[in-house]
């Protein structure tokens, strides 16, 4: 008689002694549960550094976006990949709206933030290089006070800068064009006007599913001079503010009703504080990662399904060793045990590996790119016992197939 122990190690010697097949069998359950715990991990790594962005432009800061979004719908009516500030939107804000934010009752700060589409290539300095597709920015000179950051060198452009030909770098734009942190004083071309450097931002905390609205690789102009280069064209995909001391919920009441006036009552904007901003980011993890998490749960149970094949054709395979132990006492019951423990050491072995691999994925994503994936425990602990129960629910058939075999007919197949 064999008990629970001695059927355990069948169980291990049989996916020893077939370990290619094992290791193909285990496969597309690896592949589930690496799925399952890189998303997850992914999410809430990415979630953080959304938070820490948030944080880094003050917990006051308000932001006006053209469409509807809401935190639990997202967004509506946009092509928008950016998670903070909306930087593609299909419809942009106007100079109206501007004004509008701008003479809004406790509101003491705005910036516009405008794309200007061009070619920035560096006119002094030590390189010649281009920029294809720069990131040209207009704005104003609040910019600075409405996020809250420093610049690491030079000076943000003045009140009576709004039509000189001027800029401010981030960090990243001033080394790809001039392969220096500093360039002061060195002037770039950018649409036939040359533009001289007058300030370098500090580092932004860029996060990586919004990497379009990275301000390190971003240039900054004066609003005046970006009207001129785009005849009066210019739209906001953004207007940041910051509210005076009457605080942040009446100046989004103020600027939601200057808006709407402006716009003769239609509601195709949205006027968010950063606790709306965080909930609508999480809106859009939570969708994506529920997206791959359910295309993962299928590759479970394509493992499943595998498992449940591999077992049905060790079970006819081994019809002659069935017989044996069912002759010389096995039950049904240590029958059904034994193939029942092989499908589940099988699919927890995955489990164990997909976890272990699910690691190094997130060690390779931490050094080779901008994402910052977490350690999952809970993500990794459920995913494994849930490829144990893959095994376990799809190894029952195998296992009832073998444990009904007559012994007699058995031991006649060889």
């Amino acid at each position: 008689m064999i008990g629970g122990r001695g059927s355990l190690k069948l169980a291990l010697d049989s996916v020893r002694s077939n370990k290619a097949r094992s290791g193909l069998t285990m496969f597309g359950v690896i592949i589930g549960v690496v799925a399952v715990v890189t998303v997850v991990g992914l999410g809430q790594g990415v979630q953080r550094q959304i938070e820490a962005q948030t944080n880094q432009y003050g917990s006051n800061l308000i932001t006006v976006r053209p469409g509807r979004t809401t935190a639990s719908k997202g967004l509506q009516g946009l092509a928008n990949t950016d998670l903070l500030f909306g930087l593609n939107s299909l419809n942009g804000l106007s100079t109206q709206d501007l004004h509008a934010v701008q003479t809004a009752p406790g509101v003491s700060v705005v910036a516009p933030l405008g794309i200007v589409s061009g070619t920035a290539q560096a006119t002094s300095g030590p390189t010649q290089a281009n920029l294809p597709n720069a990131l040209v920015l207009a704005t104003n000179q609040d910019l600075p006070a409405a996020l809250s950051h420093s610049l690491a060198s030079g000076g943000f452009f003045k009140s009576n800068d709004n039509t000189a030909n001027v800029a401010v770098l981030g960090k990243k734009a001033a080394e790809a064009l001039f392969e220096q942190d500093a360039p002061l004083g060195n002037s770039f071309s950018f649409r036939g006007q040359t533009f001289v450097v007058v300030g370098v931002f500090d580092d932004f905390a860029a996060t990586p599913l919004a990497g379009t609205a990275d301000f390190n690789n971003a240039i900054f102009i004066p609003l005046g001079t970006a009207e001129q280069l785009t005849q009066n064209q210019t739209l906001f995909y953004s207007i940041l503010a910051k509210p005076d001391k009457t605080g942040v919920q009446p100046a989004v009441r103020a600027i939601t009703n200057n808006m709407q006036a402006v716009r003769a009552g239609a509601q195709d904007f949205s006027v968010l504080d950063q606790r709306q901003n965080l909930a609508a980011s999480s809106h859009v993890l939570t969708l994506l990662g529920g997206l791959v998490t359910a295309v993962a749960s299928v590759a479970l149970i394509v493992g499943g399904v595998g498992i449940m094949n591999i077992m049905l054709v060790s079970v006819t395979e081994r019809m002659h060793e069935i017989g044996v132990r069912k002759a010389i006492g096995a039950t049904n019951r240590q029958i059904l045990t034994q193939f029942t423990l092989e499908a589940a050491v099988l699919s927890g072995l995955g489990g164990i590996l997909g976890v272990l691999a699910s690691l190094a994925v997130a060690g390779l994503l931490r050094v080779y790119t901008s994402y910052h994936p977490v350690i999952a425990w809970k993500a990794m602990i459920v995913a494994t016992l849930a490829s144990f129960a893959v095994g376990l629910i799809f190894g029952v058939a195998p296992a009832m197939k073998a444990s009904r075999e007559d012994p007699v007919e058995a031991l006649r197949r060889e």
